[in-house]
């Protein structure tokens, strides 16, 4: 089968990693289920794959890929979750220690099958389309996750979305903005400050920018770029609720600001299958569909790769089977 593969770790050269080529088709073992993949989104894990971060060389070659959508063995139209815990675990999948993501220890979305646990499929609605269920289990599950689930942030608060242009910030900022939040954001260049706009937010201001007034909760995804502005726009009692660090995870503390101030920083990673059903029911209900910055084909998944490394991306890259 074609599939997207990481060939060994490159930390200097990410791209230089990818292989795009037949990879042998999948079994699915006892309680796991085969999905033929219709759509599948790329994500910044798996440019870290590629790179060599959080994965053993021996894993390699690693089918890329964490989401997707497609049809089961029983004929059903389905969304993966990507979140593979233990198989004795219980509860939170994403507090089991053993927990793994698709292309970690299992192989990847970014194909024509992929094989996974039959409790981590999930019957898609009707009104989503492929392409915009396969945006949903790694970004948009950690943006809903981020905001409705760990924030602690109620509708009408000020929430400011660090980085404007990446697929959980695109994320946060329709899904808030359809929950009654005051969205805010940074980006980079006008263009993407713009495009936040226009998708929702409040209002758009340059990296480090002094802001109107102080915010409720900031979203993090950015790390040490952002990481002192964030605390800076904290209202006294105010979170910030981090989920990844693209630009590094060293930020300096601040601790004088974090107690001070009686600031809270609260760590979220991706999301439970039932709160993917909640995304889910939240989207038919509202209206509000995933951003697609491109849908191209899985042969040309090089060029969707070199689109997210370049940081030119407006929403999330889809390949189609």
């Amino acid at each position: 089968m074609l599939a997207a593969y990481a060939t060994a770790p490159n930390p200097s050269d990410p791209l230089a990693a990818l292989e795009v080529g037949d990879r042998p088709d999948p079994k699915a073992p006892d309680g796991w289920t085969t999905v033929m993949v219709r759509a599948a989104s790329i994500n910044h894990h798996d440019v870290w794959t590629l790179r060599g971060v959080g994965l053993a060389e021996d894993k390699y070659p690693m089918i890329l890929g964490c989401d997707a959508s497609g049809v089961d063995a029983e004929g059903r139209d389905v969304v993966v979750h990507a979140v593979i815990p233990s198989p004795d675990w219980s509860g939170d999948e994403t507090l089991d220690p053993r927990r793994t993501l698709l292309s970690e220890k299992h192989q990847g979305t970014l194909a024509e099958q992929v094989v996974v646990p039959t409790r981590n499929v999930l019957p898609k609605p009707a009104e989503l389309s492929h392409e915009e269920a396969a945006c949903l289990s790694t970004a948009w599950l950690t943006a809903y996750r981020m905001l409705f689930v760990k924030s602690g942030a109620r509708p009408g608060a000020t929430v400011l979305v660090q980085g404007a242009s990446g697929g959980v910030a695109t994320a946060l900022i329709a899904l808030g903005s359809a929950a009654g939040y005051r969205m805010w954001v940074t980006g980079r260049t006008e263009a993407k400050r713009q495009a936040a706009l226009a998708l929702g937010a409040d209002a758009a201001f340059e990296p480090g920018a002094r802001l109107p007034k102080r915010v409720d909760a900031v979203m993090e995804t950015v790390g040490e770029a952002t990481w002192s502005h964030s605390l800076k726009s904290l209202a006294p009692g105010g979170v910030v609720v981090v989920c990844g660090a693209t630009s590094g995870p060293n930020p300096p503390a601040d601790l004088n600001r974090v107690f001070f101030l009686q600031l809270s920083v609260v760590g979220s990673t991706m999301g439970t299958r039932s709160e993917l059903e909640s995304l889910m029911a939240m989207l038919v209900t509202t209206g509000v569909r995933p951003v697609i910055d491109t849908t191209m084909p899985l042969d040309r998944a090089a060029d969707g790769f070199a689109k997210i490394v370049a940081g030119d991306t407006a929403g999330k890259i889809v390949l189609t089977g």
